[in-house]
């Protein structure tokens, strides 16, 4: 390597003792306004680091495939190693500034939400705003009835609604840990969206977004919304613990219904879960910022639904985490 090159590929300075002491005391020492950036910078580090990796894999492996060394990489490796150790000083940062909200508990007690999720969740979302959790579901783009018009600004914060996507797959990932909570409603909500699914109770939404789209008359989307596929077989790869696919599932003329499709299903089951999550933080923020339980959903104090799942999270302030009645 070039003398003047090899002085260049030098670590990239790491946070010390002292700083990280002086950022605690300052009480975290990290605005919100911070945090949102860092949230943004790290998944944007995350990216390029996961190219060079792919790329130096690439390289390594036409080498090996070809007999022959491998291309001089050291600048891309070095770049890896970067983006490697400022991810992790990022996360450390953050990890601060969710130690020191008031809503760390919340966090420390769920499976499958890091630090920066949590500080993604934490700087993004003003509790003062958001007395039910239908305010989050609509500040993350969770509300499928809120629709982003032509010309206007967006209703919604982007970097929520990905931070939301993430969680969710997240939750998918920690579905099979034994102390997980939010992956096993995941599993169980897409059960209960493949029972309707296949009993045809989602035609006429199926129906709707096949008129809506112009999918190609090959894809498996449209097999799926037009009823080419048979809810028997669905059950039967359901039963056996295998993903339903169209070809596996095409029906004999007159034996279909327009059904969702699996990837739209796991999707909404995702989204379930995710909305129950931020319903939770909602319910338990507003308990520790007003020392009072929040206002009842509007399913429950206006339409007399009773099935409530309650948080798993136990507040330090417990007489504000007793399970309602409904």
């Amino acid at each position: 390597m070039h003398p003047e090159i090899e002085s260049l590929l030098t670590p990239v300075y790491k946070l010390n003792r002292d700083v990280m002491k002086a950022i605690r005391q300052n009480g975290g020492g990290i605005t919100d306004n911070e945090a949102r950036y860092l949230v943004d910078i790290f998944y944007t580090m995350q990216d390029q680091r996961i190219r060079c990796n792919n790329q130096v894999k690439g390289l390594d492996r036409d080498a090996k495939k070809a007999d022959t060394p491998a291309e001089p990489h050291d600048a891309i490796a070095w770049t890896l190693t970067q983006f490697k150790t400022l991810e992790q000083q990022i996360e450390k940062l953050l990890a601060v500034y969710v130690s020191n909200h008031p809503m760390a508990w919340f966090f420390e007690q769920t499976v499958g939400v890091g630090p920066i999720l949590s500080a993604g969740l934490l700087a993004h979302i003003d509790i003062k705003k958001a007395p039910t959790a239908g305010h989050i579901w609509n500040f993350a783009g969770l509300n499928p009835d809120i629709k982003w018009a032509p010309k206007t600004k967006r209703p919604w914060n982007a970097e929520l609604k990905k931070l939301a996507w993430k969680i969710g797959d997240s939750f998918v990932k920690q579905s099979s840990r034994p102390n997980d909570f939010y992956g096993k409603i995941y599993r169980q909500r897409k059960q209960f969206e493949w029972d309707r699914n296949v009993a045809g109770l989602m035609a006429l939404p199926a129906s709707q977004y096949l008129s809506a789209k112009n999918f190609g008359k090959d894809t498996d989307a449209r097999a799926w919304y037009s009823g080419e596929c048979d809810p028997t077989k669905v059950r039967e790869l359901l039963a056996e613990g295998k993903a339903p696919t169209a070809a596996a599932c095409k029906a004999a003329p007159g034996m279909g219904v327009p059904m969702l499709p699996p990837a739209q299903i796991d999707m909404r089951a995702r989204r379930y879960a995710v909305k129950l999550f931020l319903s939770h933080l909602q319910q338990r923020w507003y308990e520790t910022e007003f020392h009072t339980a929040p206002p009842k959903p509007f399913a429950v104090a206006q339409l007399g639904h009773a099935h409530v799942i309650e948080p798993p999270q136990v507040s330090p302030l417990a007489e504000y985490s007793k399970p309602s009645v409904h």
